[in-house]
């Protein structure tokens, strides 16, 4: 056992939660962002305002044309599992071999390929890292134990895995609609608790592909964290924490929970309101890619999200009976409400009331 210790350390294989839970699924999440969700965006920025560069085919793959946005999301397996492979410090060879196991991976998990790559990257990573430098012909172990450890896993464990994260997280749409008001409640707090620990909510929203009723609930979740906190906190932090909280991340205020997880109070609060309002009254849907449902007011990503939804719902969305809208007023109205004004106003309040009660000190919300 020793020896196997000795070696792990030697070889930086560290086997536990905040390894894979944290670093790992952060790490994926940052992939996503820069493929799956670049391309939505760019893909709707063309066919709204007619940008001939983005919205024409440039290449052609198995006779099917793809625009640049098309390309950026066909390549979102690889550009997840090389994060993750970063994430795990794993060595140029690993590394860059990740990029095939990510898109086969990616493929065979199906609507759940996300979670399918993250299990099998971090498997694949690993046994790479194993391997790795250990024989003097290097340059071609190394990527052969990497990529047929990884394809090898994905063909027996990604279908099963993509099939249940799928199934799951259709459960959890399914309910939404059947029960908007308690399930938007739930969702609303769960995703936006999520969102301001050490972990990824646009991953976990990603994972379930979180879309409809259920990704408007999680949209209001994030954003009430996230504005909840900024305004809040604005009499220790000024504009420049309100602009690194409500466009950054409310995760800058969990060593201040830590220590007094009182302040936690008021924006999940904010979030068991605004949740409830925006299925039951403004029925908002988050019909873009599910990603965005985890990002909250995050580069505004997730009123980006509901946008493209609206003129250009996702692949996902479509198989779930969504259909493109021209929005109107209501859909304006409650994108703003849900997404600023109440976060703001009721987390606002509720830390005013908070603070008079003595829960929450001067200087509790400091950002160090």
């Amino acid at each position: 056992m020793e020896r196997i210790r000795a070696f792990c350390k030697r070889k930086n294989i560290v086997i536990s939660a905040r390894r894979y839970g944290i670093d790992a699924l952060g790490a994926m999440a940052q992939g996503l962002f820069c493929s799956l969700l670049i391309g939505t965006i760019l893909n709707t920025v063309g066919s709204q305002f007619g940008v001939g560069f983005l919205t024409a085919k440039i290449i052609e793959i198995n006779k099917e044309g793809y625009t640049v946005g098309g390309l950026c999301s066909f390549m979102s397996g690889s550009a997840m599992a090389v994060a993750i492979g970063y994430a795990l410090q794993a060595p140029p060879m690993v590394l860059f071999s990740l990029a095939t196991v990510g898109y086969a991976c990616n493929a065979l998990g199906g609507a759940g390929g996300p979670l399918a790559v993250l299990f099998v990257a971090i498997l694949a990573a690993e046994f790479g890292k194993a391997v790795s430098k250990e024989t003097k012909v290097d340059i071609l172990v190394t990527p052969i134990v990497t990529i047929l450890a990884g394809i090898g896993a994905a063909w027996v464990i990604a279908p099963p895995i993509g099939g249940a994260a799928s199934a799951f997280g259709s459960l959890i749409k399914q309910a939404t609609v059947l029960q908007p008001f308690w399930m938007g409640i739930l969702v609303s707090v769960l995703v936006g608790v999520a969102l301001t620990l050490p972990i990824s909510s646009a991953a976990i929203c990603s994972v379930l592909g979180l879309t409809g009723l259920a990704g408007g609930a999680a949209v209001a979740g994030c954003c009430a964290q996230m504005v909840g906190f900024a305004v809040m906190s604005f009499r220790e932090n000024g504009w420049g924490g309100l602009v690194s909280q409500g466009l950054g991340t409310s995760m800058l205020q969990m060593p201040n929970i830590v220590r007094n997880p009182r302040i936690w109070i008021p924006p999940t609060l904010a979030s068991a309101i605004t949740g409830p309002i925006a299925t039951c009254l403004f029925k908002l849907e988050m019909n873009g890619a599910a990603i965005n449902s985890g990002m909250g007011t995050c580069g505004l990503c997730g009123q980006l999200g509901v946008w493209t939804g609206w003129v250009t719902p996702s692949e996902k969305a479509l198989a779930d009976g969504a259909a493109a809208i021209v929005p109107g007023a209501m859909d304006w109205a409650g994108l703003i409400l849900i997404s600023f004004v109440l976060p703001a106003v009721l987390a606002w309040l509720f830390g005013e009331l908070l603070r008079r009660r003595g829960w929450i000190q001067e200087g509790d919300l400091k950002l160090t």
